[in-house]
């Protein structure tokens, strides 16, 4: 049995968050990984993706130079070349990580884990005993249990297809089915996303989803709510997917169909019963310091936690906790109140704090400013098709509560109104602060 102070299971984000302030306190680590460093972020999501992101941006500037007294030919787009330069872009994440965790002095072994006792692991032949285990495996795209399941594809293969397909078809209308819906309707693909739940992004400000919506069906993405999938099929070399919509038994044929229904944590491996902790489908049970609620020596952070943020920030914010915890003992709590998140569509969607509609479930009274931009000199420069935005201010304090915004860089300007909330800065002095002029940033004191 090898013995270390702290076992990490996954090499993502929130384990590497985690061997900050343990390598500092100069604790013994492993780290156990079954597929390349870094996870799912920089191998086969955020970071490639935003790749593919970048080029629908280029495309959409294209598209306006119009309106800029630009002439130009319609652009052609090599989607094979596309998917090599993502490819190149990320290809040595994987070992500059391998690197870091070496100069950290941390072990890293590559392989499946999995509990042989409460604080014991096995890997291969390998058997570890650990003062702290970690459970940072991130998640995985929640099974679909329909008919013709096993045609179905993920983001990891979208981002891997050098074919660029004449039809997708998103089955959910998540932030991921966004994000590269728009960038395949912009590459001229025929985009359907298909969500069963009424409300599309749950997690959003409805106002800024409509505006969204808006733009997404002017790109001529089909959207459909409330829409059950039956089954999907092989029909004349192509996919079915067979739907019901208010009673109706509907279908449309694609290339492509993408599993969208969001992500789980990614535990189901691990023989949680022989760690001796209690879960509910997956779902580990964890007090406000990240810690398995029984088994205390076990902390939780990233993806696996099923009720905070899957976002790559918050891993690593919550690896940070989680390695300060076991250090020092339990005493850092995580705060996601002020934790902005963007949806890169194009425009983005960006948010930070609460939506209108949890603030007044909250019951605070509050101030909505709401603005459409779109004829502010700011945006009528860039001949942006969507400038918007959404301030949430507490009347009887004047602290802002949360900001929505599409387009208008707002996925840089979220971050200033995050800045505000977490330093209790005011609507009021936030709006005073001197930018620089013409910009973006200048706007957010007529936000408000």
């Amino acid at each position: 049995m090898e013995k270390y102070d702290v076992v990490i299971l996954g090499g993502g984000n929130a384990g590497m968050g985690v061997t900050v302030a343990t390598r500092a306190a100069g604790l013994s680590v492993a780290m156990i990984e079954a597929r390349d460093l870094g996870g799912t972020c920089p191998n086969r999501g955020c970071t490639p993706k935003k790749v593919l992101v970048a080029a629908a941006h280029a495309l959409d500037e294209i598209a306006r130079a119009g309106n800029h007294a630009i002439k130009i030919d319609p652009p052609r787009l090599d989607w094979r070349a596309l998917i090599e330069r993502e490819k190149e872009i990320i290809r040595d994440i994987p070992s500059r990580l391998s690197g870091l965790m070496a100069r950290r002095g941390v072990d890293v072994i590559h392989g499946e884990a999995a509990f042989i006792a409460s604080n014991a692991i096995r890997v291969g032949s390998r058997e570890l005993e650990a003062r702290n285990i970690v459970i940072a495996t991130g998640s995985m795209p929640r099974p679909l249990p329909i008919p013709g399941s096993e045609f179905l594809i993920t983001s990891d293969e979208v981002l891997s297809d050098p074919t660029l397909p004449r039809a997708v078809v998103f089955i959910g209308g998540g932030v991921i089915a966004f994000e590269l819906g728009h960038v395949y309707a912009r590459a001229g693909v025929e985009v359907t996303i298909l969500e069963a739940l009424p409300q599309l992004l749950g997690g959003f400000d409805e106002d800024a989803v409509a505006q969204l919506l808006d733009e997404s069906e002017r790109l001529g993405i089909g959207i459909h709510t409330k829409a059950w999938v039956r089954k999907i099929e092989e029909a004349d070399g192509r996919l079915r997917v067979s739907f019901a919509k208010d009673g109706v038994e509907c279908s449309v044929d694609t290339d492509r169909a993408v599993n969208c229904a969001g992500r789980v944590a990614n535990v189901e491996s691990l023989d949680l019963g022989a760690g001796v902790i209690v879960h509910r489908e997956g779902r580990i049970e964890i007090d406000d310091h990240l810690r398995s609620r029984s088994n205390p020596d076990v902390y939780v952070c990233g993806d696996a936690v099923w009720n905070s943020p899957q976002l790559s920030p918050v891993a690593t914010y919550e690896g940070g906790i989680v390695g300060r915890n076991i250090v020092a003992g339990p005493k850092h709590r995580p705060d996601y109140s002020h934790i902005p998140a963007s949806l890169y569509s194009i425009p983005a969607v960006a948010t930070v704090g609460l939506t209108e509609a949890k603030a007044r479930e909250r019951g605070f009274t509050v101030n909505v400013h709401l603005n459409d931009m779109r004829g502010w000199l700011s945006a009528r420069t860039y001949a942006e098709a969507v400038a918007w935005s959404k301030i949430i201010v507490e009347e009887a304090t004047g602290k802002i509560l949360g900001a929505h915004l599409v387009g208008h860089a707002g996925e840089e300007l979220i971050h200033i109104f995050a800045l505000a909330m977490k330093h209790g800065i005011p609507a009021q002095e936030l709006a005073e602060t001197v930018c620089a002029f013409p910009t973006f940033a200048a706007d957010i004191r007529n936000m408000m």
